[in-house]
């Protein structure tokens, strides 16, 4: 284990009318504290060498950072009883002063694109979005690969037999991990009627949704016998297109456990060795919201 994973692993603790919501500035300099305070929470300066490892970080000279986040733009996939994303252009031009200056204004559902799930979203009186930890949000990545099996069966659930696997490989699933599930479902980013099963919206494209995800018995055997932080998956929803009654939420959210959906890149990531990042959008008795993750590959030169 490099300098930089164990200073990672000791840091780790554990439909709407139209609106006119301003474009708030959702900007990196936030992720880039976030990671700081990962990296620093727990330890105490020790001179130069851990100055020179954190500018490395920085740099990308120590690490690759990976963005798993898709943008938001009228390509966007959303949920088909939900509200896509609009953009509203305020101002984009010359001002009376002389400069330039833009701004807009958007509006979206809380889960379409890449997003994140509080468990409030399927379970009465647990965490909304700004009510999660942060150190529910950041930490060591575990990417199981199911990629092959849902290839040939778009309605595929990740079992106990699929979790069991991966461990009798690569060791326990250690706690306070973020577990996420590739497969390969991005590859099929933005085109609606492969992603979703459907290009159809409304209330009547529901039931001809197909896309893998979590079998309930998946779900309650990592809340009973594991302690992950939270789990992501590629698709549009932790349960499966066909699923009526979402039971992999409803178990996991139970013990507030939040998940991340339409995630991206997950091929990049190995099934360990990585670290993931991942902000939310803090709305205040928000069910979710946007999210830009990021996951980081310590010793990998960023390309």
């Amino acid at each position: 284990m490099s300098n930089f994973e164990h200073v990672f692993d000791r840091a780790h603790a554990r439909p709407s009318t139209r609106c006119r919501s301003p474009l708030g500035r959702y900007a990196s300099s936030a992720l880039l504290v976030a990671a700081s305070g990962l990296v620093c929470a727990g330890c105490q300066p020790r001179g130069a060498g851990q100055a020179e490892m954190l500018a490395d970080l920085f740099s990308g000279a120590a690490a690759e950072w990976i963005d798993m986040s898709y943008s938001y733009d009228e390509r966007a996939v959303f949920w088909p009883t939900a509200q896509p994303f609009e953009l509203e252009v305020v101002s984009a031009g010359i001002t009376e002063g002389g400069y330039y200056y833009a701004a807009n204004n958007f509006c979206l559902a809380e889960h379409g694109g890449t997003h994140f799930d509080a468990p409030i979203h399927f379970a009465e009186g647990k965490h909304t979005s700004e009510q999660v930890p942060i150190d529910r949000l950041v930490g060591p990545a575990v990417v199981l690969d199911v990629s092959a099996a849902a290839e040939g069966d778009p309605d595929y659930q990740v079992d106990v037999d699929d979790l069991e696997a991966w461990e009798a490989e690569h060791g326990r699933i250690p706690d306070g991990a973020i577990l996420l599930l590739n497969t390969g479902w991005g590859s099929r980013w933005p085109d609606p009627e492969r992603f979703l099963g459907t290009a159809r919206t409304g209330p009547e494209a529901i039931p001809e949704l197909h896309f893998p995800g979590l079998h309930r018995d998946a779900a309650q055997w990592l809340v009973d016998n594991r302690r992950m932080d939270a789990l992501g998956i590629d698709t549009p929803s932790i349960d499966y297109g066909q699923s009526t009654l979402f039971e992999s939420h409803r178990i996991l959210y139970a013990e507030n456990i939040p998940a991340f959906e339409n995630v991206a890149a997950l091929d990049r990531l190995p099934a360990t060795g990585a670290y993931v990042i991942a902000l939310p959008m803090k709305i205040a008795g928000g069910s979710g919201g946007p999210l830009r993750i990021v996951g980081v590959l310590p010793g990998s030169p960023m390309r």
